[in-house]
């Protein structure tokens, strides 16, 4: 122990501890060395050495070290704590926390070692070890403030909100003055406030308003403090009360939704859909033109009466909204009014309100009834409104030469040529949307968001690497890509990730997918240094949340992609193996039991060697670049870059059983999630399991076509699987027959009847269709014709509108594609493919997938191949051009192509 050694060591083993808390590396290591001189088996000099040594990205010597000094000691209290921080830096916190309760056996009553105890357990929500280790904290040292909150804070974890307010109120009564100090109002405000919000948890609404009032004086975030009063005060049913705290607000702030919503609220004027009476809008009318005379300058009192007009009263609304709008020229007014598009009806008031006004400025640079002359501008603007409508309508054609006229108009004006860019993207032409998202970033290479939209569009257009480096151009050296990892960049690898993923490069794919799972890994490892500073500065309800936030962080969307794009990747992984790892599993089986153990030994000693090497490779490297405090910062290179190693696992499958697992238990009400279910273990050949997530498909939408789908494939399957053997087999078949009368779907009826009810109930949706035609196929591959058929006989329906410009089908682009893949790659017939190809032409002129004539691609190549082959092909194959025009929607295809 330090305690054992002479006075001079002893103080070096001071300054070592010392200079480790002051990150002065260089003198720790010096000092160690001065001890370890004359006594080098000192367990506890060895550890701190080895621990300063972590510091200086030196893990291997690190560890090292530790457990020799741990190895010398191993009834020091230090060596053991040692070794729990040095496992809490490479975020093994059970491994930690052993250490740390070894520790605690030696010296149980060390502040340090059960504060540092404490964090873990909060880390890893192991909150009754949390409650237990605050209490001792407290216990040890009860006139410490943080001891306090953190008890506290501890019940409120582990679901007892009573318990944390009782702590408070005792804390507060071991205070000697009630009225804190100057410098400490702020926390003491937020401490009451945080123990406002437990009352009200606890459902003690009177006693929590009784006491925030009384401290009124104490609190210093006033905003807070009424936010909190009109809270309990709605909870209490004071509702005169509420609407008057409500105004109060809103006169504090006039532009926050919320106070709108709860003054509703307040005077019975709100409906969660929005289904307002006719009397109650004329009272809605009435209160908003009130609030509208107070506040004037309030956008929000302006824009929230939009929700619930009808009919002429809303078109008056919106023209009054959007006309000084237009008039100022404000890029976002469409994004503001888009949710209006949600509501029956309304987007055609807006269409010809602003068709109105286009016409009213064309032909006396005024709007409708006014006398002032608008500025030129007024044009451009309402142009670029009405392109973005039609876009939003699916009427590309228009939506472009509105655009088109906008830069005409104005050719300067950045907003222009992005909406275009957006506008090309829908309609299908991907490189055109680059190159018209590339003019726009040259017209202001200092704007980052300008760059980064430019960098998306490249990326959906498969120009990977022209995307990275224009990414590069705001990081910080310039050329790093690294730095994009960095900065958690998560939009851009999930792009680039779907781009390999399209191009069929599942190595690079995987590794950005992976790099964004490790983003959220390092976002909950963000959370540590939170534990100590948020009970510190008393941010204790935004502390909570935070952890409330932590706890669903797997849920949020970009997990979610990242996550479904991995599974998908090894799914193909697994369908396709690479060549070498073909090779080599063919090498595999061709060896003995026992040649095959001595080889997998070879290969992990080889990588075991080749990792060592890369660290050493990688600290000669860095050795150079020391700062003052021996802390390396160039940070080593990355040792698979295109992501070879990732290709090479034994199991695909079970690497996405991994990531399956989280979005089971994170997006449970997600219908991929379980298709990504349905599909893993139909390969595992986990029957249970793949029948499990057909049920959760059928839960959450059974008229799916995917779930349809996978509901009919699977009981095919079972169908075929022959006579149960085992006792695993027919427990299995057991379980399903007892299963199969209680779904609907199929009650009573053979897989030939489900699959036609379904069609039945779905005529009218290409992709029901689609689902029906590849289900026919799959339970009869000798009715490949009439599926196909029926899929070529589908019919675009057009989607009613009132007084549109020009009728727009049903069909969605990304719905054709995917029927077009279906006629190709599932029932496989290339000459329907190609038909099917050249009608969608027709609806997509735009679309570079299936070269339109006005897209960016070769025009009427799909027609011309199609026309090549009905040509070449013998006369008892040839395809004649009637029947080819039979194909497309009325005959008319070729009507439309110039040939």
């Amino acid at each position: 122990m330090a305690a054992s050694l002479p006075p001079k060591e002893a103080n070096l083993f001071k300054l070592i501890v010392k200079s480790y808390e002051t990150k002065q590396y260089k003198k720790g290591i010096k000092a160690a060395d001065a001890i370890l001189k004359k006594f080098p088996d000192h367990g506890e000099t060895l550890s701190m050495k080895g621990l300063t040594l972590n510091c200086m990205d030196r893990k291997s010597e690190a560890y090292e070290l530790v457990r020799q000094g741990l190895k010398n000691d191993l009834k020091s209290h230090v060596c053991w704590h040692v070794f729990g921080l040095l496992y809490r830096s490479d975020r093994e916190y059970r491994e930690a926390i052993k250490c740390y309760r070894n520790a605690l056996r030696i010296d149980p009553d060390n502040i340090e070692i059960l504060r540092d105890l404490s964090l873990l357990q909060a880390q890893m929500r192991d909150l009754s070890g949390f409650v237990e280790t605050r209490q001792q904290l407290l216990t040890l040292k009860p006139n410490h403030r943080l001891n306090w909150i953190g008890f506290s804070v501890a019940h409120h974890l582990n679901s007892n909100a009573s318990k944390a307010v009782e702590i408070l109120e005792a804390y507060e009564g071991t205070l000697e003055n009630d009225y804190p100090p100057d410098n400490e109002r702020g926390e003491h405000g937020e401490m009451i406030l945080y123990k406002i919000s437990l009352l009200e948890e606890c459902g003690f609404l009177d006693k929590a308003l009784e006491e925030l009032r009384q401290s009124e004086s104490k609190i210093v975030d006033k905003l807070a403090f009424k936010e909190q009063e009109v809270s309990l005060v709605v909870k209490l049913g004071h509702l005169e009360e509420a609407e008057s705290l409500y105004r109060i607000l809103l006169s504090m702030n006039p532009d926050d939704y919320s106070y709108y919503e709860g003054l509703q609220k307040c005077v019975g004027l709100y409906l969660e859909d929005g289904k307002y009476s006719a009397d109650q809008i004329d009272q809605l009318v009435s209160l908003y033109e009130a609030l509208g005379q107070q506040y004037k300058w309030s956008s929000a009192v302006k824009r929230i009466p939009l929700d619930f007009l009808q009919g002429d009263k809303f078109r008056e609304a919106a023209e009054n909204y959007i006309r000084p709008l237009l008039t100022k020229g404000v890029p976002s007014l469409f994004s503001d009014l888009s949710s209006l598009y949600n509501h029956p009806g309304k987007a055609d008031i807006l269409e010809q309100l602003i068709l109105e006004l286009e016409h009213s400025i064309r032909t006396s640079s005024q709007y409708p009834g006014s006398t002032e002359k608008e500025p030129p501008s007024s044009l451009l603007w309402t142009l670029f409104f009405l392109a973005q409508h039609y876009d939003r309508l699916g009427q590309y054609a228009i939506s472009l030469s509105k655009i088109d006229e906008a830069i005409e108009h104005t050719p300067t004006v950045i907003d222009l040529y992005s909406v275009k860019s957006r506008i090309l993207k829908h309609a299908g032409d991907l490189n055109a949307a680059a190159a018209f998202a590339d003019e726009a970033r040259h017209m202001d290479l200092a704007d980052r968001y300008v760059n980064s939209e430019c960098v998306k569009r490249m990326l959906q257009a498969d120009q990977v690497a022209l995307a990275e480096k224009v990414a590069v151009l705001f990081s910080k050296d310039g050329d790093q890509h690294n730095n994009l990892h960095d900065m958690q960049c998560m939009w851009y690898e999930l792009a680039s990730g779907e781009s390999f993923f399209r191009q069929g490069n599942l190595g690079r794919a995987l590794k950005k997918f992976l790099a964004v799972e490790k983003h959220y890994a390092d976002i909950i490892e963000d959370q540590f240094d939170f534990h100590s500073y948020c009970l510190r500065k008393m941010t204790l309800r935004t502390y909570v949340e935070m952890l409330k936030f932590q706890d669903q962080l797997h849920s949020h969307a970009y997990f979610h992609k990242a996550a479904a794009g991995a599974i998908k990747s090894y799914i193909k992984l697994h369908d396709f193996p690479s060549k070498s790892t073909t090779e080599e599993d063919e090498h595999m089986s061709n060896l003995l039991p026992s040649q095959k153990k001595k080889l997998r030994q070879k290969q992990r000693k080889a990588e075991a060697k080749a990792k060592k090497e890369a660290e050493e490779k990688n600290e000669e490297l860095n050795s150079s670049t020391v700062s003052k405090s021996g802390k390396r910062n160039v940070k080593p290179v990355d040792p698979d870059p295109h992501g070879e190693k990732l290709l090479q696992v034994e199991d695909p499958l079970s690497e996405a059983v991994k990531y399956l697992k989280l979005l089971q238990k994170n997006s449970p009400d997600s219908l991929e999630t379980h298709l990504l279910s349905f599909e893993l273990y139909t390969r595992k050949q986990k029957i249970l399991l793949a029948f499990q997530a057909v049920k959760q498909l059928l839960r959450l939408d059974a008229d799916h076509p995917d779930s349809h789908r996978c509901l009919i494939k699977f009981f095919h399957q079972f169908g075929s699987m022959g006579t149960p053997v085992t006792e695993r087999e027919k427990l299995i078949w057991s379980v399903l027959e007892a299963e199969r009368p209680t779904i609907s779907q199929l009650h009573e009826k053979s897989l030939f009847d489900a699959n036609n009810a379904f069609l039945d109930n779905h005529k009218d949706s290409l992709m029901h269709i689609a689902a029906f035609t590849e289900i026919l196929y799959i339970l009869d591959s000798n009715r490949k014709s009439e599926a196909v058929k029926l899929i070529e006989e589908s019919a675009n329906n057009i989607v009613p509108r009132n007084e549109a410009i020009r009728p727009i089908g049903k069909w969605k682009l990304k719905d054709c594609i995917a029927v077009h893949k279906l006629l190709g790659t599932v029932l496989v017939d290339q000459d329907a493919a190609l038909r099917w190809k050249v009608r969608c032409a027709e609806y997509f002129p735009y679309s570079t997938y299936f070269e339109g004539n006005h897209s960016s691609a070769s025009p009427n190549s799909a027609f011309n191949q199609l026309r090549n082959n009905s040509e070449n092909v013998s006369p008892n194959h040839a395809v004649d051009n009637q029947n080819v025009g039979s194909a497309t929607s009325n005959g008319k295809a070729f009507e439309n192509l110039t040939i």
